[in-house]
């Protein structure tokens, strides 16, 4: 028995210098900002040199000329700081999320988010328990951090009144809302940004390019749905038996200040309003869209196109969900007693964006600025040329994207940081090789899942850590790793699969979203 212990203990080790080590590079690394501060100055050197070089390529699309510029230039050091207010309030994802943010912050502070994650979580069937938390995890992701706060604590509980570990509630409720991060059953605020990321990227080759909010939705729809068997396999026949066994003994002892407290009546009552609320808000958009006439419709464009004008507004129609669904509840419970209250609720949201305003400052002089040094198209140019004559096929393009991102959320969290500094390089590089914006975004976002539920450096990671520890209370990082890295796995290799079988099936992203891209000059060859 103690050959078998030490061994893995042994492991146990070993995993635990590998983090601690992990951890101390990611401390080393300076904060976003900063991050971003000095890719500008690697930038401003950068084209410097591209310019001095003469580094220039030709635009297959428009047959432009493109020449590298020097960012220190008269022209460009104006730019710089006479358009700096502008080039602030021009960053394309700042005001969808601002938009939005509106919106949630009032459904968020009113108890409504909570009390959906609540109602839902209590009427589960036990023995679908697993794939139901997975699911309202994955859910979850419209509600931001109060699913952290809401849900894992919920689902440790209820796992432990069902006489089973935990643990196990707590590890598929954070694969759910963390691994499965790239997924969802419905477009929602981080579509809206990730692809308010992607469409000035696209623009630097194609400037009649509009960002689609929906245009990953069939993408996610389908992680959601296959990662759901795969994390109650794992849940159940991997995570849970190690863990071993639990009474009600143990939950007596090791958490007795927990208690799952029943939804009361204005509760209830705030959440019929809240769904009538949402039905008044999707009818009028249906309205708007499908009444003769409607203006969310472009009569005078052809094929899906036709629709560009509704999903440019499903970012008010969002905000107008979350508003009303929040303020219909809120009314309903007390904690919204007037239009003062809703005011309030929409300014502690906007203070909560305080970080993403300082981080989206410095990200959108970094996108301005790469676009005005001209070295992003000549980069996408000649790496497109270059990996064309590898004759790699677009499925292994994808994967290689995949891959480094998510080498690359080890150290770096923020998922938008991320993408800010990768799309104006690689968005444009595989549009000229036939890959869609929308479809190289899938791929990123699936990269960026798959380490979120295993580095310390994620945000949420010492939150959750703690949850555990009021069941173990000698858990630690190790173990959270340990407990974590089955879904990791499982993840990881149905990831890379979903992501080759669709670009090399040719499936539509989302709506209007195909896979492939024909560049118009293409196009235009084409009988």
């Amino acid at each position: 028995m103690n050959e078998s212990i030490e061994p893995q203990r042994a492991g146990q080790r070993g995993w635990r210098r590998l983090l601690d080590r992990i951890e101390r590079v990611g401390d080393a690394l300076p904060d976003p900002v900063f991050i971003f501060i000095g890719c500008i100055a690697v930038l401003m050197v950068g084209s410097v040199i591209a310019s001095a070089l003469g580094w220039s390529a030709v635009n297959p699309v428009t047959g432009q000329h493109l020449q590298a510029e020097s960012l220190l230039s008269r022209e460009n050091l104006a730019k710089l700081f006479v358009d700096m207010p502008e080039t602030m309030t021009k960053f394309p994802p700042l005001g969808l999320v601002l938009v939005v943010m509106l919106g949630a912050a009032v459904a968020e502070r009113s108890g409504l988010f909570g009390a959906l994650l609540g109602d839902a979580i209590r009427k589960l069937p036990k023995t679908i328990l697993s794939p139901a938390i997975f699911v309202i995890g994955v859910m979850s992701h419209h509600a931001a951090d109060a699913a952290y706060v809401v849900l894992i604590p919920m689902a440790a509980l209820i796992y432990a009144e069902a006489g089973r570990h935990p643990l196990a509630g707590i590890a598929i409720a954070y694969a759910g809302i963390s691994g499965a991060f790239a997924g969802n059953m419905l477009p929602g605020q981080f579509d809206v940004l990730i692809l308010g990321i992607t469409a000035p990227a696209a623009q630097l080759i194609d400037p009649n390019f509009v960002m689609n909010p929906l245009g990953n939705w069939w993408f996610t729809l389908a992680i959601g749905t296959l990662f759901t068997p795969i994390a109650w396999w794992v849940t159940d026949r991997v995570v849970e038996p190690r863990l071993g066994p639990w009474t009600r003994e143990d939950t007596a002892a090791a958490a007795p200040d927990l208690a799952l407290d029943e939804i009361g009546e204005a509760q209830k009552k705030g959440l019929r309003r809240a769904g009538v609320a949402a039905l008044v808000v999707i009818g009028l958009f249906a309205a708007l869209t499908l009444w003769p006439g409607a203006p969310l419709v472009d009569h005078e464009a052809v094929g899906p196109k036709r629709m560009t004008p509704f999903y440019q507004s499903l970012i008010a129609a969002f905000m107008l969900l979350f508003l009303t669904t929040g303020w219909a509840y809120g009314s309903a419970t007390g904690t919204v007693k007037s239009h003062r209250d809703i005011v309030t609720m929409m300014a502690e949201g906007m203070r909560a964006m305080a970080p993403y305003l300082v981080l989206a400052f410095f990200a959108a002089h970094f996108v301005a600025m790469f676009a005005w040094s001209k070295m992003g198209p000549v980069m996408a140019v000649q790496g497109a040329e270059a990996l064309r004559e590898l004759g790699l096929p677009k499925p292994l393009l994808l994967l290689s994207l995949l891959i480094m991102s998510s080498f690359l959320d080890l150290l770096i969290g923020s998922a938008s940081a991320k993408w800010s500094a990768m799309a104006p390089i690689v968005v444009p590089m595989l549009m000229l090789l036939g890959v869609s914006p929308e479809m190289t975004t899938a791929a990123y976002r699936m990269g960026d899942s798959i380490f979120n539920i295993v580095t310390p450096l994620a945000s949420n990671f010492p939150l959750v850590l703690i949850l555990a520890q009021k069941w173990r209370p000698r858990f630690g990082v190790g173990s959270m790793v340990a407990l974590m890295l089955p879904y990791t796995i499982g993840f990881a290799i149905a990831g890379m699969v979903l992501v080759l079988t669709w670009v090399g099936l040719g499936l539509p992203v989302g709506p209007g979203a195909p896979s492939g891209y024909v560049t118009p000059a293409a196009a235009q060859t084409i009988p």
